[in-house]
């Protein structure tokens, strides 16, 4: 169990107030790690906070706009003084218009925060593990990264675009010691489906399509998570790992 301890480490999650950010920031905690929590909204005294606190480690909390950009130059900024070892990429946004009236202004809100935030918040973060030679990214990847969707084009692109750029990072990284992989959540029971599970008939054919018969929840991506922030991946680079109730199986 060594392989998956992260005693002394430091970590940072994106996203982290609630859903599958906050399973992942409480997952890494009870791993061992010290958690930097990134939020839009985070409040005073957030749950993930305790809960991270309960587990036996320390939190800290940084509100960041990621559709900001000079917010998050000054986060990364920030962040790369204090050399995590671990960075979890997960925060991101969607909006569900048909491509045909898709608005160009949540288009490039879209890009703007689950793409293009993404690669210069790592930019920074980065730099300190290259120095050093090593280091765990991990961003959160998607389902609709190997497939189309319907009424999602921003969101489509943006979650193919990661999957792109965690290979391209990987090429570039894993011989200097970082490791940069991407986990791709089936559909979870979280805010961002909550239209699909209100939905009766999307909601029967989807849980008609995934194998395990049921809504992922947050807390199913705690192992992968750990494992890829952990020495067990030490030789895990540029892969999309699906934790989707066998939902790309089918």
């Amino acid at each position: 169990m060594s392989l998956f301890d992260l005693t002394g480490k430091l970590a940072v999650v994106t996203g982290a107030r609630r859903g599958i950010g906050s399973a992942m920031a409480v997952a890494l905690a009870q791993a061992g790690a010290d958690v930097i929590g990134v939020s839009m909204s985070l409040e005073h005294d957030p749950e993930v906070g305790r809960l991270v606190t309960a587990a036996g480690r320390s939190f800290e909390g940084r509100r960041c706009d990621l559709a900001d950009r000079a917010a998050v130059l000054g986060l990364g900024a920030e962040l790369a003084d204090r050399a995590p070892d671990i960075l979890v990429n997960n925060a991101g946004t969607i909006r569900r218009q048909p491509a045909a009236e898709h608005a160009l202004d949540l288009w490039d809100e879209v890009i703007g925060v689950n793409l293009s935030s993404q690669f210069a918040l790592t930019q920074a973060v980065a730099r300190p593990m290259l120095e050093r030679g090593s280091g765990k990214i991990v961003f959160t990847a998607s389902l609709l990264s190997f497939q189309g969707g319907i009424n999602v084009p921003g969101y489509t692109a943006s979650k193919s675009g990661i999957a792109g750029l965690t290979r391209a990072l990987a090429n570039e990284w894993a011989p200097r010691g970082v490791n940069v992989n991407a986990i791709a959540p089936g559909y979870i029971a979280t805010d961002n489906t909550r239209a699909l599970r209100d939905d009766p008939e999307r909601s029967r054919s989807l849980l008609e399509r995934i194998p395990a018969g049921r809504w992922g929840r947050p807390s199913d991506l705690a192992g992968a998570t750990v494992f890829l922030c952990s020495a067990a991946s030490d030789y895990v680079d540029g892969v999309v790992l699906p934790v989707d109730g066998g939902w790309l199986g089918r």
